[in-house]
């Protein structure tokens, strides 16, 4: 029997991870959790040393908004930093982790006296990015660009016959705990990160598998190369 997996991040980004999914021999099935309304904001990058994004969905909508591209951008993961790339972004690093492994790129390769650091994202942000750059001295400013809106009701797929539930992030997690965590107790949770599986933990799972390094292809290999 082909191995369903439900995938929560929303939908821009669920589709990538669908062809990886798929990729595996599994059955990707499109259950997004949080969804995404742009909305307006300050574009202007002039004075910036950088620019960070730390998902998908904060280029889209830089993208979206302007056609400034000459700026150095620096992205949590490889997935953003692709996503960047084709948006057409010249000069992109990758952290190839999690928001404490995108301090240490700022820190160890960027001067706090060259600029600001302007970080555009979302209503709800993991981590403290903006603490710890002010820690190292950085000038740091967070562009809102888009609201982030958790569901307030179970996808129709997540009431289907589920293997692994995939969660690339805590709210996802928390969401679906906040909406009863249907069918928990008989399938496997897949977290991206110990903080995304602390938030899963929330519901009663038949088990909680947590990704070696906080990467989606980690997250994959841990989650669904023993099963099918």
């Amino acid at each position: 029997m082909t191995l369903r997996v439900a995938i929560t991040r929303t939908a821009m980004e669920a589709e990538a991870t669908a062809a990886r999914v798929n990729a595996y021999g599994a059955e990707p099935i499109l259950a997004p959790l949080i969804t995404i309304e742009p909305r307006a904001f300050d574009t202007n990058v002039h004075a910036a040393q950088a620019l960070v994004f730390t998902s998908a969905n904060g280029v889209a909508a830089f993208a979206n908004a302007t056609s400034a591209r000459g700026v150095n951008v620096l992205t949590v993961g490889d997935a953003t930093a692709h996503t960047a790339r084709e948006a057409g972004f010249r000069a992109v690093r990758s952290a190839a982790g999690d928001v404490e492994a995108l301090t240490a790129l700022i820190t160890q390769t960027l001067d706090p006296s060259a600029g600001a650091i302007v970080h555009v994202a979302g209503t709800h942000v993991a981590g403290d990015l903006a603490g710890a750059l002010g820690r190292a001295g950085f000038a740091y400013e967070r562009r809102i660009a888009f609201d982030s809106i958790a569901a307030t009701a179970i996808p129709e797929p997540l009431l289907q016959p589920i293997d692994i539930v995939l969660f690339h992030s805590a709210r996802a997690a928390e969401t679906y705990a906040a909406l009863g965590a249907p069918g928990a107790s008989e399938r496997i949770a897949g977290c991206l990160s110990a903080n995304v599986a602390d938030a899963a933990r929330k519901s009663a799972w038949k088990q909680i598998i947590v990704a070696p390094a906080p990467r989606e292809e980690a997250l994959l290999a841990a989650s669904l190369a023993q099963r099918i």
